[in-house]
């Protein structure tokens, strides 16, 4: 019987050549070149012509586009095999977009690509522990590319989502000596009728307490993601590392949230190819771009939008690649203190406008408008358009482009975009506090983090001020957390404390599994949360994350037993906060004395890495926490790696004599 597995059946496949004709023409080389140049740009050449180019044309100047493309589709869009998720579906359009406007310009384009994972994909599962680690491995795979094409002139990154677009804009920053332009996926539309991404990721906790019945939870899933391409509708970590990135001055102005598919989108990706053609022309380098004063306007940008707490890891180690001082717990807390949240954007509120809404509402340079009127900019910085920011604004203010799309949001959607991007005097009349809190106390005397900007008003008291104190509900892991969730065993006043989640023990996972149900659940906004975990950009409640030092690694978290007290002190006005244990229901103590017991309690017996946590993450923690750990950005800091490993083989040396 034939076996369609060893054989086809098909005799044409027999028809098998062993030359072909080659290509037509000649490579255009010089004598100077075939003397000078090294073997492998000769090579190359007669690559390239293989490959299909007209010889003729190789003369171009070459630059590399890069990107986190996923899935196989067909010309019409069709999926032949999916991608991990929506966010990098459409951005191989945006490479064409760019590379068809390069050679129509005369220069030879090239493109690589370094897929990237998807968060929501992985929430709650084992896939969670290489999130994190992926994006310094991404790094260094762009890195590699960009240096494994010695001719190329200049590079266009393109990439959407949480790791990939962070790892990015790292390669990029890193390639400091030539110019570079980041073009960012955008953004994926609501549904009409149905609840937004972040929201849908909840069906589970909800039909568990029987808010949603299994019909319209199947029914919400199906749409969510209501347009094939993009990141997700809500100012997570995507949303927010597109942001950042031009508020950087590394994409366009008003490229950041740009509808995927769309025509603006695609648009984008041409006026980039342009951009950094004369970018290469005029001599701007990442470098020129990347510069402290860079670095305090993203900052001030991302405390204006209320963006991702995980950008105090991303923008660390954008800062390292860039050479630039890492900013610290201290510079955040600084710059959130001076700058008004001024966004009401998914999912922070009050009235949770999509990312696509922001967009037409003036995105990024109309916040920056308002912070330029504050004093807040440092507006002198050059940008990848080749202009100041400074002059970029004055273009966005007066621009056709502005008006059409703030008219666009009125007669579409019925919003005025002045109530989705406010002045800070509106935004204070309506209730928008600043954006983060890095708490300290007896269980992070080192420090946490908080988007105390989320946590429900309803909760907090009239001062301003969150206050709570409650019984701790340990676990050690999510599934176990989130269990109990669902089994009604965690209850109002309760609070979650989530250990062994941090580098050491699961590679800093995100817990958005935890945090989207609190939200989303009737008792939800009782509940606290700690751990030394990290959470998903779409993040909110009172729930305090990066608590350092991590249960792993000696923190007092990892000493917290059952049913003692915790208090957790958030004041939203002057973003300063401390989360202390107060002993228990029977004997509570001061925060000081909650430190001395602490301090003589045992470890927990139960504190152990994730028994499926891989050997690579293990190392990426054991490397990252050498570079500075969490706060430092996650980074490998080679030169302290290698003093490192120098100092341990001398102990080892001394310790065998």
């Amino acid at each position: 019987m034939p076996n369609a597995i060893l054989d086809s059946q098909d005799p044409s496949l027999f028809d098998v050549r062993t030359k072909s004709p080659g290509p037509v023409g000649s490579l255009p080389l010089t004598a100077e070149m075939l003397l000078e140049r090294p073997s492998g740009d000769l090579f190359g050449w007669t690559q390239n012509a293989g490959m299909g180019w007209d010889p003729a044309k190789l003369g171009g100047k070459e630059f590399l586009l890069l990107s986190t493309h996923g899935g196989l589709r067909a010309p019409d869009g069709t999926p032949i095999a999916l991608g991990y998720h929506t966010g990098h579906w459409e951005v191989g359009l945006l490479v064409q977009a760019a590379a068809e406007e390069l050679k129509a310009r005369g220069a030879v384009p090239f493109a690589g690509y370094c897929t990237d994972p998807c968060d929501g994909r992985s929430q709650g599962t084992t896939g969670m522990f290489d999130s994190l680690a992926y994006r310094n491995d991404a790094a260094t795979v762009f890195r590699r590319l960009i240096r494994s094409l010695p001719t190329r002139s200049g590079v266009v990154g393109v990439a959407t989502c949480d790791k990939g677009l962070p790892a990015m804009m790292m390669a990029l920053a890193g390639t400091c000596e030539l110019p570079c332009i980041l073009v960012p996926g955008g953004v994926t539309l609501l549904p009409e009728a149905g609840e937004d991404a972040g929201r849908v990721q909840t069906i589970g906790a909800r039909f568990a307490h029987g808010q949603i019945t299994l019909e319209a939870a199947a029914e919400a899933g199906c749409r969510a993601c209501a347009s094939p391409g993009g990141g997700c509708q809500f100012l997570g970590t995507a949303a927010t590392s597109q942001v950042v990135g031009e508020a950087l001055g590394m994409s366009l102005p008003h490229s950041a949230l740009a509808p995927s598919g769309h025509p603006i989108w695609l648009d984008m990706a041409r006026r980039s190819a342009r951009a950094i053609l004369e970018l290469e022309c005029r001599g701007i380098r990442m470098k020129d771009i990347l510069t402290e004063d860079a670095l305090h306007n993203a900052l001030v940008v991302h405390a204006a939008f209320g963006g991702s707490t995980n950008l105090v890891i991303h923008l660390a180690a954008i800062a390292h690649a860039a050479r630039l001082p890492r900013p610290t717990a201290d510079d955040w807390a600084r710059i959130n203190r001076q700058v008004p949240r001024i966004v009401d954007a998914l999912p922070n509120g009050p009235r949770h406008h999509a990312t696509v809404q922001v967009f037409l509402a003036g995105g990024v340079p109309e916040v920056m408008l308002h912070l330029r009127r504050a004093g807040l900019l440092r507006t002198d910085v050059m940008t990848v358009s080749g202009l100041t920011l400074g002059e970029t604004l004055d273009w966005w203010e007066s621009s056709e482009r502005r008006a059409r799309l703030r008219e666009a949001l009125r007669n579409r959607d019925g919003i005025d975009p002045d109530d989705v991007i406010m002045s800070p005097e509106a935004a204070k009349a309506r209730g928008l506090t600043s954006t983060v809190c890095f708490p300290k106390g007896n269980l992070a005397p080192e420090g946490s983090i908080i988007k105390s900007t989320a946590i429900d008003p309803s909760v907090v008291d009239a001062d301003g001020v969150y206050r709570k104190v409650g019984p701790a509900r340990v676990f050690t892991t999510e599934p176990a957390a989130i269990a109990a969730i669902k089994r009604g065993e965690i209850k109002p006043g309760d609070v979650l404390v989530l250990i062994c989640r941090g580098p050491m023990g699961s590679g800093m996972e995100e817990t958005y599994q935890l945090t989207s149900a609190l939200k989303h659940l009737d008792f939800g906004k009782h509940v606290a949360l700690l751990t030394d975990a990290r959470f998903s950009g779409v993040s909110t409640g009172a729930c305090i994350g990066h608590i350092s030092p991590e249960a792993l690694a000696g923190g007092p978290i990892g000493k917290v037993r059952e049913g003692d007290l915790i208090e957790i002190i958030i004041d939203r006005n002057r973003l300063e906060g401390s989360v202390n244990f107060i002993g228990t229901k029977e004997c509570r103590v001061t925060p000081e004395e909650g430190a001395r017991i602490l301090a003589e309690r045992p470890e927990r017996p139960d504190l152990a890495p994730d028994s499926d946590l891989p050997d690579e993450t293990r190392l990426w923690a054991a490397l990252q926490e050498i570079g500075g750990g969490a706060w430092g950005g996650c980074v490998f800091d080679v030169d302290m790696i290698i003093e490192t490993l120098k100092a341990g083989r001398s102990l080892r040396k001394e310790a065998v004599r």
